[in-house]
């Protein structure tokens, strides 16, 4: 069987099971929207740690380590570990994965990361590389503050277009078999620059390239939206989630009645996150909460997930470059 479909898509011949997932979140994320899909709710941003980098990496410790517990798996059951934060050289992730002595690939692709760590982990387990995989990601909002804008102490007054990184990590094991949802396809995503500057406006910036990863998915498998029950990007924001729609609407596609992005989903308008919520964790803990419980109840049985990522750094934006983006799409379906 031809696994490849059209220009970007691989559909899986043996589709991975996601059999489990965990997350853990800050006390601002656990006081909003989706608060009872939580595995685990902190009640401050540091949890008892000397500084936030040290606490995100415990937070995605916790995720992957949750996540393999929850099926009485032990890490020597996990063939390959595939986790990855926002931070320089992966900070958190080195240091949380150096506990469980697996062999391990860090991946970034800022906030794409989950998805491209489960189209990856889909990939090796399809081909046979693998029988189970464990995926993590991570972001916390001050570790996040202090690399890429201001240190938090300063109190630098936030732009409208501004989003509020999310403080949390969430963690999946993927699997040959078992019972849950599978992962079916995956459209992986090319660089999309449209000559953005302001790393304030990552939701107007990455959304150029979440309707085109969802257009080639589209045009790849030759589905309408209406195939799926939900489509959900990852942390556009209410800009960027407007822009997609309106990106699409041009191509003459309508995804208004099954659309939603996760960076709308976190935070309660009172809690003032600006434009929505971004980070690696913001389809993260989305994902492995509120989709994957509507998933195993049947509430929704087929899913598009589309992690969006704003691959600037400090000395890209010091530079004056312009934001290169990327999106990765999974097709999730349960039986």
């Amino acid at each position: 069987m031809n696994k490849k479909r059209g220009k970007q898509t691989i559909v899986f011949a043996a589709p991975p099971v996601a059999i489990s997932t965990a997350n853990i979140v800050g006390p601002m994320e656990g006081e909003g929207l989706l608060g009872k899909f939580y595995d685990r709710i902190l009640e401050d941003n540091l949890h008892n740690q000397s500084s936030w980098e040290k606490c995100e990496s415990y937070m995605l410790e916790w995720a992957i380590k949750s996540a393999i517990a929850k099926k009485q798996l032990t890490p020597e059951d996990i063939d390959i570990i595939l986790a990855g934060d926002l931070l320089n050289q992966l900070m958190s992730t080195h240091f949380a994965v150096r506990s469980l002595q697996r062999p391990f690939l860090g991946l970034y692709g800022a906030c794409s990361t989950l998805a491209e760590s489960m189209l990856l982990g889909a990939a090796l387990i399809d081909g046979g590389f693998a029988d189970n995989v464990a995926i993590g990601v991570s972001s916390h909002h001050d570790t996040a503050e202090r690399q890429y804008r201001f240190p938090t102490e300063m109190g630098v007054q936030r732009p409208p277009l501004s989003q509020w990184t999310v403080t949390g990590a969430g963690g999946v094991v993927l699997s040959v078999a078992g019972q849950g949802p599978k992962v079916t396809a995956a459209t992986i995503g090319k660089i999309i620059d449209m000559g953005i500057q302001d790393p304030n406006a990552m939701g107007p910036a990455m959304a150029p390239a979440a309707a085109d990863t969802l257009w080639q998915h589209l045009q790849d498998t030759g589905r309408q939206p209406a195939y799926y029950d939900m489509i959900f990007t990852g942390d556009l924001g209410v800009f960027g989630k407007a822009l997609v729609i309106e990106l699409l609407k041009e191509k003459g596609l309508d995804i208004t009645n099954n659309y939603e992005d996760c960076g709308c989903m976190i935070y309660k308008e009172s809690q003032d996150p600006h434009a929505g919520a971004s980070g690696c964790a913001s389809s993260a803990v989305v994902f492995t909460g509120y989709i994957y419980q509507m998933l195993l109840a049947k509430n929704l049985k087929k899913i598009l997930f589309i992690a969006t990522g704003s691959l600037h750094s400090p000395t890209s934006y010091q530079q004056k470059e312009s934001i290169p983006c990327i999106a990765h799409a999974v097709a999730i379906e349960m039986d």
